[in-house]
């Protein structure tokens, strides 16, 4: 396996280091099973998004190369993903499918269940808690983590992780967990590094995946890292998102990202692979994105300043 970091640990599960195979890249998770290191995204443009758009993009998505494709209940397009599924005619084999539970009526198990039959899948490749808030106390949470840990038993979900948690989230479901999370994905971009989440997710052998990691570039320009980003542009004759993508990837995080732009979805798979960052290239954009503070979601839960 070839390393994509350098200095910076290019794993963050903290074991064996990214598979590049001259395409997309793979990541090892702690379960033994691999995620490709870039996603088609179903949430935020397609959120509940007219159901031929939603279709079309995924389907885009498909034809020019993607196979992690990142979903969630919340996003209310799990049927029209399934349907661009079985359209692409891409075996199921070669897809990594992620949904996530929003919100547990009755069990975890009966969302489970709704989530599958609206994909028209017989299992997922990984299945999240979309975010800790699903659970009105700690001891709930430990309980759904548990029903969590019980799919992944059944064989249906292949892998099992969390979306949205902070340490103190993942610390609770520790004390009862049989399993930890191999993934933990978070907003993640040059204006929202999380202190020393990341971090602590290596240490305890989980990934990190990060959604919106465009923001820089698509919510929160003009910013400190603008420069650096032209300039690496420029360097690799790659445009300003796939230095983006590069920057996550180079530190051993999964990056999910959307469009609908069939040439741009093109551009991210061949030349997002075709470049790395220099270790000080990345910590460069690091150093630079510290410098500002935004966060495109949760903003009603964490405080203005709230970088966690």
């Amino acid at each position: 396996m070839n390393s994509i970091g350098s200095t910076f640990q290019p794993d963050a599960s903290g074991g064996a280091g990214p598979k590049q195979t001259g395409s997309i890249p793979t990541l090892k998770l702690n379960d033994g099973n691999e995620i490709p290191m870039l996603a088609f995204g179903l949430g935020t443009a397609l959120y509940n998004g007219e159901s031929g758009l939603v279709i079309n993009s995924a389907l885009t998505a498909l034809k020019v190369g993607f196979h992690h494709l990142d979903g969630a209940e919340v996003y209310g397009n799990e049927k029209e993903l399934g349907i661009a599924i079985k359209q692409s005619g891409v075996p199921r084999s070669e897809l990594f499918v992620t949904t996530k539970a929003w919100t547990i009526a009755t069990t975890v198990k009966a969302a489970f269940d709704a989530s599958l039959e609206r994909l028209g899948l017989d299992y997922v490749d990984l299945y999240l808690v979309h975010w800790p808030q699903i659970a009105s106390t700690p001891q709930r949470l430990q309980e759904i983590w548990a029903e969590v840990e019980a799919i992944k038993e059944s064989g249906r979900a292949k892998s099992i992780g969390v979306s949205n948690f902070l340490q103190e989230h993942l610390e609770t479901i520790f004390k009862t967990a049989k399993t930890k999370p191999v993934i933990n994905q978070i907003e993640y971009h040059p204006y929202l590094q999380h202190g020393t989440l990341v971090d602590f997710h290596r240490q305890h052998g989980i990934a990190t995946a990060a959604y919106s990691p465009l923001t820089a570039i698509t919510k929160a320009s003009p910013g400190p890292v603008d420069d650096v980003y032209a300039a690496l542009a420029k360097k690799y004759g790659v445009t300003m998102s796939d230095v983006g993508l590069r920057w996550v990837i180079d530190q051993g995080i999964v990056a999910v990202t959307t469009s609908s732009n069939e040439q741009r979805l093109q551009g991210y798979l061949s030349k997002v692979p075709s470049f790395k960052l220099t270790p000080s290239e990345v910590a460069e954009i690091s150093e630079l994105g510290r410098q500002k503070h935004f966060r495109g979601f949760f903003n009603d839960i964490y405080g203005s300043d709230d970088r966690r």
